[in-house]
C-alpha cells in the first residue's frame, strides 16, 4: 500500500467543542489536519491542498454540507467524505451516503474510539483506492524482485537479507508457512550468488518416499538393493558447483539425517552400496514450515544437523502479516491469469480488495493466486467484484440457495419449503452485506436500498449481528 508520512484531514465544523474533539484525536494518532468553520473556507482549502478525508457537518453556514459534498465529488474525487449530523437527522446522512459520502457520525459522540475507527477506515479506503488506480495504470513488474512480488516493509527486509547473504557460501534455513514462496526465495539467493551459472537443484523431501529419499540424495550403485538395475547419480552430484535446495527438510528421516550431516561437515557423499565417498561442492539451502526446535526436543530431528542448517535463518512473513502487498499480488495474478487464459479481466472492485485484505490466508500467496484465477473465470465483465470471490473469503455464501449440500427441501410442503429457503436467504444476505459495510448498519441499509429502521428490524428478526460475523470469520481462520 502507498506509504504516507502523515494523514491529512479536513474538519469542517463551526462548533469549537466538536473541533477540539477532532484536534485531540489528530494529535493522539499523529494525523495532520486543517479546520474550516464554513463551507466557503473549506472550498478555499480544497483548492490549495489535497486531503485524504473530509469530515463535514451537514448544517454549515452559507455553503451547506451537501453542497460541499458535491463540490468535493467534482473537484477532489479521491477524497473520502464523512458527514456529521445530529442524532435526530440520520436520514440526511443516509442521503449523503447515496450521494457518495463514505460514512457518517452522529453528534454528540458517544464513543470517541468508534469515531477514530470510522476515520481510520476512511483513510484506508482512500489509500487503497489510490493504489488500485496506480495498479490499473502500470504493470506490477516495478515491484518484482527476482520474481517475488512485494513492496511492504517486511518484504523489503527479506530482499535486503537476500542481498546480504547471497554472496556468501553459508548454509541458510528459510522458515515460513506453506505457500509463502520459500522456493522462490531460495532461487533468488542462488541467482544473486557467484554460483548463478551453475545448477540449482530442488529436492522436495516431503514428496519422496522415505525408502527412496536416500537414493535420490546420495545415489546408489547397481545391485545395491532390489530394483537397482543401474547406477544412479546423486542429486548432490547433479548440483556440484551450484546450489542444492532441500524443501521441507524437517521431513527427512533420522537415517538420512546422519548422511546429510556428513555432507555439511565434510562436503562428501557416499552412494548406497558404494564403499568410497566422493567430494561435492554445493551450497545448501533448506526450507521448512515446521518448528524444528520442537522437533529436536521431541527427538525427531538431530540437534547437530539443526545447527548446521541454521547458520543463517531467513523468516518469510505470512501473507496476512503483509496485507499491504495483497492488492499488488492480486493485480499481478490478474495479469498472469489473463495472459494464460486470454480472458481480459482488468480491474478489481474496492469492496473485493477490502475482502481480500481482511481474510487470514491460511494458504498464503498460493491460495491468493487460486482465488484470483477462480474470480477471473466467474467475473461477468472486466471487473472482479466481491460476489466473484469464494464463500469462505466473505465469511458467508452469496450463493446459499444453489449451494451443493444445502438442505433437501423436496420432502417439505411448498409453503414450509419456501419459508425455510427465504429465512436462509435473508440471513445469508444480511450477514454478507453487513460484512461488506464493515459493520455499519446505516451504510449496509443504504447498500440494500432499505430504510435504516426496517433494516434493523430484519437484523433482529433473523438474529444477525456483528458477533455472529466475528465468530464465522474466526472459524474460517482456524
Amino acid at each position: 500500500m502507498t506509504a504516507f508520512r502523515e494523514t491529512n484531514l479536513l474538519i469542517v465544523e463551526d462548533d469549537p467543542a466538536v473541533i477540539r474533539v477532532f484536534e485531540r484525536l489528530a494529535k493522539e494518532r499523529h494525523w495532520s489536519y486543517a479546520t474550516a468553520k464554513s463551507g466557503t473556507e473549506a472550498v478555499d482549502l480544497l483548492n490549495r491542498q489535497i486531503f485524504e478525508v473530509a469530515i463535514i457537518d451537514i448544517k454549515l453556514p452559507g455553503y451547506t454540507g451537501m453542497q460541499l459534498l458535491e463540490f468535493i465529488k467534482q473537484n477532489s474525487i479521491n477524497t473520502e467524505i464523512i458527514m456529521m449530523t445530529a442524532a435526530g437527522s440520520v436520514e440526511a446522512a443516509v442521503h449523503a451516503i447515496k450521494k457518495g459520502a463514505y460514512n457518517y457520525l452522529t453528534k454528540p459522540f458517544e464513543d470517541i474510539e468508534k469515531v477514530a475507527i470510522v476515520i481510520d477506515k476512511a483513510i484506508e479506503r482512500y489509500r487503497l483506492m489510490l493504489q488500485i488506480k496506480h495498479l490499473e495504470r502500470q504493470s506490477s513488474s516495478s515491484c518484482v524482485y527476482e520474481g517475488i512480488i512485494g513492496r511492504s516493509r517486511k518484504m523489503l527486509e527479506v530482499f535486503s537479507i537476500i542481498d546480504n547473504v547471497a554472496v556468501s557460501s553459508s548454509t541458510i534455513l528459510i522458515i515460513g508457512e506453506s505457500g509463502t514462496g520459500k522456493e522462490m526465495v531460495a532461487r533468488a539467493i542462488h541467482n544473486r550468488s557467484n554460483r548463478r551459472d551453475k545448477p540449482f537443484v530442488v529436492i522436495n523431501c516431503a514428496a519422496i518416499p522415505e525408502q527412496l529419499l536416500e537414493s535420490e540424495l546420495f545415489g546408489h550403485k547397481r545391485g545395491s538393493f532390489t530394483g537397482a538395475v543401474a547406477d544412479k547419480k546423486a542429486l548432490f552430484e547433479v548440483g556440484d558447483g551450484g546450489t542444492v535446495f532441500l524443501d521441507e527438510v524437517g521431513e527427512i528421516p533420522p537415517s538420512v539425517q546422519v548422511k546429510l550431516l556428513r555432507v555439511l561437515q565434510e562436503g562428501e557423499i557416499r552412494s548406497v552400496g558404494d564403499v568410497e565417498s566422493h567430494h561435492v561442492d554445493v551450497r545448501l539451502l533448506a526450507a521448512t514450515n515446521q518448528d524444528l526446535i520442537r522437533a529436536v526436543k521431541e527427538g525427531r530431528f538431530r540437534e547437530d544437523l539443526y545447527y548446521r542448517l541454521n547458520v543463517i535463518s531467513l523468516i518469510l512473513p505470512p501473507l496476512r502479516d503483509r496485507a499491504d502487498d495483497i492488492p499488488l499480488l492480486a493485480y499481478h495474478f490478474l495479469e498472469k491469469c489473463g495472459n494464460r487464459t486470454g480472458r481480459r479481466v482488468e480491474k478489481i472492485a474496492i469492496d473485493a480488495l477490502q475482502a481480500l485484505q481482511s481474510y487470514s490466508w491460511v494458504g498464503n500467496v498460493r491460495e491468493l493466486e487460486n482465488v484470483i484465477e477462480r474470480a477471473v473465470v466467474l467475473a461477468a465483465n472486466d471487473t472482479i467484484t466481491a460476489r466473484d470471490l469464494p464463500p469462505h473469503i466473505l465469511g458467508e455464501s452469496f450463493y446459499l440457495l444453489g449451494e451443493e449440500g444445502s438442505e433437501d427441501l423436496s420432502q417439505l410442503a411448498y409453503r414450509e419449503a419456501k419459508e425455510r429457503t427465504l429465512e436462509s436467504f435473508n440471513r445469508a444476505y444480511l450477514k454478507s452485506i453487513l460484512r461488506l459495510a464493515a459493520g455499519n448498519i446505516s451504510f449496509a441499509a443504504e447498500k440494500a436500498g432499505m430504510d435504516r429502521s426496517n433494516f434493523k428490524k430484519l437484523l433482529k428478526k433473523y438474529s444477525v449481528d456483528a458477533t455472529d460475523i466475528e465468530k464465522e470469520d474466526e472459524k474460517y481462520k482456524t
